[in-house]
């Protein structure tokens, strides 16, 4: 180090957690690398062209110091998952290791499998799908690391995303863009139970809070996650509500899914994660609310902004 500030580095940063962080980190005066496939660069940061799968090009990207964000994305497929994801993170590891680096890793809740009541981070990590399988192995990689005093790092899970920027979520193909064309939006297998989603825009300051303190390392945190959470009509009531339109909806029974899986290979990759929509599905973020006093935004506010990027108002 030549006596600046250390670099806050986000792996995987091609997609919208990257979006609604780095500008936060910016804001604070902080020196933010953008590491993807792309190379692309957003206002105040610098990037680099890298692939994650490279160990090379992972140990290169990362400055001796700095706060590491892993965010990546793989296309939803189970192979791909079992393929890449425990290379990547690997290469996070030995390089945040090497580098004296802390890992901020954010996750996703599939786990801990079917779940009796709400998550927390106490839930037992009993996954159900082949994608849960792979997320608990690499969750494990991690703190195994972190137990062998390898790394400091932490563990952030968030819900179902939904948001301006969640373009690949269930929400954002099934409710906001049929509603945005004038057609009937849809749920999947039952709209009557509860579904927890955390709104995109909440993700960008909770994971700079954990960044900052002292105390998050070698935890799992829940962040901010709205509660109660909706039913799937609660959700596009709300959501008709926004676009100004009469609420509707068509419930997309197993019995359509798996004929459309037939033909469809993304529907057949999310075969597996109905059990979410088939009961209730609770995320409970208690814990980072008390600890860092930060509330989610609520649903009909969070639904209604998403819905103004739609109608192109968001301005207003």
């Amino acid at each position: 180090m030549n006596g600046t500030a250390a670099t806050d580095v986000l792996l995987g940063a091609g997609g919208s957690i990257a979006a609604v962080l780095a500008p936060i980190l910016v804001a604070r005066g902080r020196r933010v690398r953008l590491v993807s496939r792309s190379g692309r660069a957003m206002p105040g940061t610098t990037a680099v062209s890298a692939d994650l799968l490279d160990a090379r090009a992972v140990m290169d990207a990362i400055e001796e110091g700095s706060t590491v964000f892993l965010l990546a994305g793989l296309p939803y497929q189970a192979a791909v998952w079992e393929d890449q994801w425990p290379r990547i993170m690997r290469h996070a590891i030995d390089a945040c290791a090497a580098r004296s680096a802390r890992l901020v890793f954010f996750d996703n809740v599939y786990l801990y499998g079917c779940v009796d009541g709400p998550m927390t981070e106490d839930t037992p990590v009993r996954p159900c799908s082949r994608k849960g399988r792979i997320r608990a192995r690499i969750a494990d990689d991690l703190m195994s690391a972190v137990g062998a005093g390898r790394l400091k790092a932490c563990i952030a899970r968030a819900a179902d995303f939904y948001g301006p920027s969640a373009t690949n979520s269930i929400p954002h193909a099934l409710v906001f863009t049929p509603l945005a064309r004038g057609k009937r939006p849809k749920w999947l297998v039952d709209a009557f139970v509860p579904h927890s989603f955390t709104y995109v825009p909440d993700c960008g300051p909770a994971l700079a809070l954990l960044a900052d303190a002292d105390d998050p390392w070698g935890q799992v945190w829940h962040l901010p996650t709205a509660a109660p959470a909706p039913t799937g009509v609660d959700f596009v009531t709300l959501a008709a509500r926004a676009f100004g339109v009469a609420p509707g909806l068509t419930v997309l029974a197993p019995w359509m899914l798996r004929l459309t899986a037939l033909l469809n290979a993304t529907v057949r990759e999310s075969m597996e994660m109905l059990y979410q929509y088939d009961r209730p599905y609770l995320v409970d973020s208690t814990k980072f609310e008390r600890r860092f006093q930060l509330r989610p935004t609520p649903y009909d506010a969070g639904i209604t902004a998403t819905a103004r990027t739609f109608r192109g108002d968001a301005a207003s």
